[in-house]
């Protein structure tokens, strides 16, 4: 992968992405919002785990920290909390954000940290050959459904829009204007922000493929009277899936975020404040034996 020109946020020429991956659109997508939004690459973290939409912080320019299965989001908020100046990313699947990290998604929402949660939706585990996530459509067969999914998909943006999420939009790999528009206004909100990411796998999904998703979405944005500051609407349509399937910004309040809980103590990161350290050194001395 070869970026236009070398710009603030260069993509590396080489991955381990299939070709026809739809992360390659999701990653230029965010390289040109960052750009658009004129920030730098030092103040841009990138928080991700494992599988190939964890992958991508690798791919591009800005600070990295690499965590756990699932542990993505409690990892981002502790390094929002601790500089603020960062304009943090959440970063990986579905597997990884609704399976093992679904039990974070809740409380992420519910706190409102204010970082900006990218979702690689491809309605299947694809590091790991393909098994059936969360997001798989019922009746979809993989490699451990040989039956067919018996299970309904889980809804990440019915869930989101429940608990009063602050930001909650679907985007498509596919469209790179459409993507990255909305992770330029992701970024400007304050509050957490859900971008779930219509991304096909052409290795491991042959349902949900580019020409599933070209023929279906359309873009709530664009739609005349539609208000998505009306939560009832907004989880009505997050239901919407099959013939046609809604992408744009379903749902945007704004409420205090986690941060706000905590005063001036969180106004400037925490390297650059001020610390007594003679209490720091009484602290450990309580701790010495004898």
């Amino acid at each position: 992968m070869v970026a236009s020109k070398q710009t603030e946020f260069t993509l590396t020429k080489d991955t381990a992405w299939c070709p026809g991956c739809g992360n390659f659109g999701i990653i230029r997508a965010l390289s040109q919002a960052l750009e658009g939004l004129g920030l730098k690459a030092n103040e841009v973290l990138y928080v991700s785990g494992i599988g190939q939409a964890g992958k991508l912080p690798h791919y591009i320019k800005g600070n990295v920290l690499n965590t756990l299965h699932g542990r993505t989001l409690p990892t981002a908020t502790g390094a929002k909390l601790a500089n603020g100046d960062l304009h943090v990313f959440a970063i990986g699947g579905d597997g990884d954000g609704y399976a093992e990290g679904g039990n974070h998604f809740l409380h992420a929402v519910r706190k409102n940290v204010n970082i900006t949660y990218l979702v690689h939706d491809n309605q299947v585990f694809g590091l790991t050959k393909g098994q059936a996530s969360p997001r798989s459509d019922q009746g979809m067969v993989t490699g451990t459904t040989p039956q067919g999914v018996a299970l309904e998909a889980f809804n990440p943006l019915a869930t989101a829009i429940t608990l009063n999420a602050g930001f909650v939009a679907r985007s498509y790999a596919g469209d790179r204007e459409h993507l990255s528009r909305t992770i330029q206004a992701a970024i400007q909100h304050e509050g957490f922000a859900l971008i779930d990411i219509l991304q096909p796998c052409v290795t491991f999904n042959k349902i949900n493929t580019y020409q599933f998703y070209s023929s279906r979405v359309y873009d709530l944005d664009q739609e005349e009277g539609y208000d998505r500051t009306d939560r009832q609407v907004a989880w009505a349509r997050s239901f919407e899936w099959g013939e046609r399937i809604p992408i744009g910004i379903f749902y945007q309040t704004l409420r205090p975020t986690l941060a706000d809980h905590y005063g001036e103590l969180l106004k400037k990161p925490l390297v650059k404040q001020e610390h007594d350290k003679n209490y720091v050194a009484g602290l450990i001395d309580s701790y010495k034996i004898g």
